[in-house]
């Protein structure tokens, strides 16, 4: 069988699971994800040895550092992929949920009820645990997933999503409601985004180059973002011992994820006391700081920034620094330098808080905390199947109701239109 015709065959037995799926109760749905959960740590053996053997050809092909921690699953992100699925089971079912109700002047019933999006197409990068984070959402929502992980975590894929069916169809899943791609080659990429009629919508997760290839093949919708270029302003009245602490957190906490800070902005009026102070703290933590001119005149240990430095996702210990004369100017700077995905301020302005929550363009906006905190799981959602930056139909974290459609039924009593 040639990659074409193995890929519609994924497809069409996709396409049978998902309308199976969309009969599935919500009752049936918990115990198909508590069997999933159970699954996966009863085979954390397996999945540890697949993944130790990812691992290896990662170190041979000379992965980041990044990369490689986004690629290792450790004992307690194993058991964080169950926890995630199991709260993921506990969430409201949205299926059949009805989001408006109306009655006509004719006497005819209306009312626009959640339904599923049907199959859905996850192409991602390293990060083996979204194997189960987007398979337990897809279930939730009632979709079929079909999953194309990357080469660099082919094994650990694998038995996750062995784990995940077998959990899950000793409950009750369909067959063929996940699906991993079983074979690294790219065309199978190709092939999959331009199953139109079989694939209903694809997610892409990785990096920019990732992303931007899948938009370009796809033939059916994608939701996406390509980066994470994410800000944090330091307005003039910010308290700057809460600035400090969110700015490491921000930089810090995990810098090689599309949430962390990459560019630091500083208001003028606070530059000259908070600037020594971020810059002692943020170094002493291994971060490079590129400044412009101004705040290179403060710290001068910083390194000149360019124009690129601005539009940069370092994903990595390095961190741009500007200086801006007050909160609109830190607007206009993330509005044309960012990628729309989180953005913060630290302020006790009310007046400023208004203008940067309404004024910037992006998914999310924060007052006086991290953008770490952009993630499913911390907005409760129980995982995530990616973050978009899109317009249409889903904004931020991508949660369960983020996978739904739905319908019109109208109910009658033998009207006709005239």
């Amino acid at each position: 069988m040639g990659l074409k015709e193995e890929m519609l065959l994924l497809g069409d037995r996709a396409v049978t699971a998902s309308r199976a799926l969309s009969l599935i109760s919500s009752a049936r749905k918990r115990e198909i994800l508590r069997a999933m959960a159970d699954e996966i740590v009863s085979r954390r053996q397996a999945i540890t040895s697949a993944n130790s053997r990812d691992m290896e050809e990662a170190r041979k092909m000379g992965l980041s550092s990044a990369m490689l921690d986004r690629l290792n699953l450790t004992d307690s992100r194993i058991d964080t992929m169950a926890a995630e699925m199991r709260e993921v089971a506990e969430l409201r079912d949205p299926i059949g949920e009805v989001l408006l109700e109306t009655t006509r002047p004719n006497g005819l019933k209306i009312r626009k009820v959640r339904v599923p999006i049907g199959v859905i197409a996850i192409i991602y990068e390293s990060r083996p645990n979204v194997t189960a984070d987007v398979a337990s959402l897809c279930i939730k929502s009632s979709n079929a997933v079909v999953l194309r992980g990357g080469t660099e975590s082919f094994h650990s894929n694998r038995a996750i999503a062995e784990a995940l069916q077998a959990g899950g169809e000793s409950k009750g899943l369909p067959p063929y409601s996940v699906q991993l791609v079983q074979t690294t080659d790219r065309d199978a990429v190709r092939e999959l985004v331009q199953m139109e009629g079989k694939i209903d919508l694809v997610i892409p997760r990785g990096g920019e180059g990732l992303i931007r290839a899948v938009a370009e093949m796809a033939r059916v919708p994608v939701i996406k973002h390509y980066k994470g270029v994410c800000h944090t302003y330091v307005d003039a009245s910010a308290d700057l011992e809460t600035a400090l602490r969110v700015c490491e957190n921000a930089k810090c906490q995990r810098p090689g994820v599309c949430n962390a800070m990459e560019t630091l902005l500083v208001n003028e009026k606070v530059a000259k006391e908070f600037l020594p102070k971020v810059a002692h703290l943020l170094e002493s933590r291994g971060v490079e700081l590129r400044g412009d001119e101004t705040a290179r005149k403060i710290v001068p240990s910083m390194k000149p920034a360019t124009e690129d430095d601005w539009y940069a996702e370092y994903l990595d210990l390095i961190l741009a620094v500007k200086v801006v004369p007050e909160v609109r100017a830190a607007v206009h700077h993330i509005n044309a330098y960012g990628s729309h995905l989180s953005d913060a301020i630290i302020t006790t302005t009310a007046e400023h808080e208004a203008i940067f929550t309404q004024e910037v363009d992006s998914a999310v906006v924060y007052v006086n905390t991290s953008t770490r905190f952009t993630d499913g799981g911390e907005f409760g959602m129980g995982a995530e199947m990616g973050i978009s930056t899109d317009k249409l139909h889903a904004r931020g974290p991508m949660g369960v109701d983020e996978l739904t459609s739905y319908k019109y039924v109208v109910v009658g009593n033998g009207q006709v239109r005239s």
